[in-house]
């Protein structure tokens, strides 16, 4: 993925977290809060804000080390890990299939990827250009 992907990237993910957190806040605060639901809702908004941002700091780097293939590793799995954790737990709030909550772990890891390959990127390789 190239730095001007990643950037796009990250901005339509942060304006999505906007929109879902409003969207729960709002319309869907009765439901979720009937359902049991509020709690998790609010962490995949949480999670998904919390790693739109770091995408946008994984691009900006990218800008910096363009020949570093660790940063856009650690974007895809960035990406992969709003779409899986977020999305498994927006679809089981929305849903209320249960079985959904069983791939959310999924995604969890790819967030933990991708901040290994941001530290492991980190070691040594910011200094030298």
């Amino acid at each position: 993925m190239k730095t001007e992907r990643i950037l796009q990237v990250s901005a339509i993910f942060g304006a999505l977290a906007v929109i879902f957190g409003a969207f729960g806040a709002h319309a869907l605060e009765p439901f979720l809060v009937e359902t049991g639901r509020l709690d998790t809702y609010e962490t995949a908004v949480d999670y998904h804000f919390y790693h739109s941002l770091a995408l946008l700091m994984v691009g900006i780097l990218t800008r910096l080390y363009p020949d570093k293939k660790r940063l856009v590793l650690s974007a895809w799995f960035f990406v992969a890990g709003i779409l899986i954790f977020s999305g498994s737990l927006y679809a089981l709030c929305l849903s209320q299939i249960s079985l959904l909550g069983a791939i959310t772990p999924l995604g969890g890891l790819a967030f933990i990827l991708g901040w290994v390959l941001l530290l492991l990127f980190s070691f040594g390789k910011v200094n030298q250009r």
